[in-house]
């Protein structure tokens, strides 16, 4: 018998109130004339690792791979703060928001998960990770000055304080309303 695969992806989740600073975000750049798929608010995460596709049989392992690094740390205190665009202004794709404060803990988390995660078989992520929060993906070609106007209104971003202090397995689904994240396991920090 085959099993299928899922597509799976490791985050963490945040608070309401920090989504709905997000959603107000979203809603400015938005109105600046933006053309972009805008990720729904209560989607919006920190992923940790995107595993891909993967075999049901291996969600146990990866799940004890998770409370592994959830044990060795604490919880993380950061603040959503300001907007950017990856790869660049000129061809952007990505609209998202940044973080601040404990943000070196994180990358140190993010870090060892990675490692015990390749120990595990999982391929061994190519580039840096960047903490941030993706709010929107740009469809199409768009105006730079219109790009740059939205990160200089947006530099007075900032949220208050929250706690990062779980780490999440999370299956996910491409449905054409978007996408649909069912948690599978979590580890408190």
């Amino acid at each position: 018998m085959m099993t299928e695969s899922i597509r799976a992806f490791i985050a963490a989740e945040l608070p309401d109130n920090i989504i709905a600073d997000l959603r107000l975000l979203a809603k400015d750049i938005r109105d600046l004339g933006i053309n972009a798929r805008w990720v729904r608010p209560e989607n919006i995460h920190i992923t940790l690792k995107f595993l891909g596709e993967i075999n049901p049989a291996v969600i146990e392992k990866t799940g004890n791979v998770l409370r592994e690094t959830a044990g060795e740390y604490t919880p993380i205190k950061l603040k959503a703060k300001g907007m950017g665009v990856f790869p660049g202004i000129k061809r952007p794709r990505v609209i998202w928001a940044g973080l601040s404060e404990q943000t070196g803990k994180l990358i140190e988390m993010q870090k060892t998960l990675e490692e015990k995660l390749e120990i595990s078989g999982f391929p061994r992520e190519t580039r840096a990770f960047k903490a941030h929060l993706t709010i929107g993906r740009i469809k199409g070609r768009s105006d730079p000055n219109k790009i740059l106007k939205a990160i200089q209104e947006s530099s007075h971003f900032m949220t208050v304080t929250f706690n990062i202090d779980r780490i999440t397995l999370f299956k996910s689904e491409l449905k054409p309303t978007g996408a649909v994240y069912t948690r599978l396991i979590s580890a408190a920090l």
